[in-house]
């Protein structure tokens, strides 16, 4: 299972969450409860402004 971590801003509060970049479930917001990841069956829909590649596969 090849896939990349991103480090994503929330558009709402500006906290920053390392999401998976093949999400299987809908990846919320720790703070402000905002969804910044929505499963495609693939590389998963990225909400929020990636601020930089945490770790690429």
């Amino acid at each position: 299972m090849a896939g990349s971590f991103y480090r994503v801003r929330c558009a709402d509060c500006e906290n920053e969450q390392v999401v998976f970049g093949k999400a299987s479930s809908v990846v919320s917001c720790a703070v402000c409860g905002t969804t910044l990841a929505t499963p495609t069956g693939g590389e998963a829909e990225l909400a929020g402004d990636v601020v930089e590649t945490v770790e690429a596969r």
